[in-house]
């Protein structure tokens, strides 16, 4: 006996509902591999300084990671803080203890800040391996002279081979 088109249509759609449910495994293996790529580029342990090319920093085997605060750089002529020029080594002279751009933008950085721990604020300076020690030594005095005590020195990861 032949089914109604009625009865044909109904059981196609029984059919097609009452049908055991699968999983589409493609777009969730896609979504861990992704995830797998995304921890393991971002799980390392190693705080690494944006740093441009021209910055040539000293060679160092010391074990303590990197910590992210300001940060001053020395580059070319100019001295830059987070990136901002400051102050050009030019117009520094040779009996100034401070550097006054480089003081004026440091005071600025230091009065946003609500409390000054007692050990005094961060800093890390940037300088690359031929910069004069006088001019370091400048910039320090500058940094401790407005309340950025704990001064830090970038340096390269020493290459060790073997």
């Amino acid at each position: 006996m032949k089914a109604s088109r009625k009865a044909r249509r109904i059981r196609r759609h029984y059919g097609r509902m009452h049908k055991a449910g699968g999983l589409n495994l493609v777009s969730l293996m896609d979504i861990f591999t992704i995830l797998v790529f995304f921890l393991m580029v971002n799980s390392s342990d190693v705080k690494v300084m944006q740093n441009t090319a021209d910055v040539p920093l000293p060679e160092s085997s010391a074990k303590q990671a990197a910590v992210e605060n300001l940060t001053v750089q020395v580059i070319g002529d100019a001295i830059l803080v987070q990136g901002r020029e400051v102050a050009r080594l030019s117009a520094i002279e040779a009996g100034d203890t401070q550097i006054r751009g480089l003081s004026d933008e440091l005071a600025y950085r230091r009065d946003r800040w609500s409390e000054i721990p007692e050990q005094g604020l961060e800093v890390t300076i940037m300088a690359g391996r031929e910069t004069d020690y006088r001019l370091l030594r400048k910039i320090m005095q500058t940094c401790v002279d407005e309340q950025f005590r704990q001064v830090r020195l970038a340096v390269e990861a020493e290459v060790r081979n073997g």
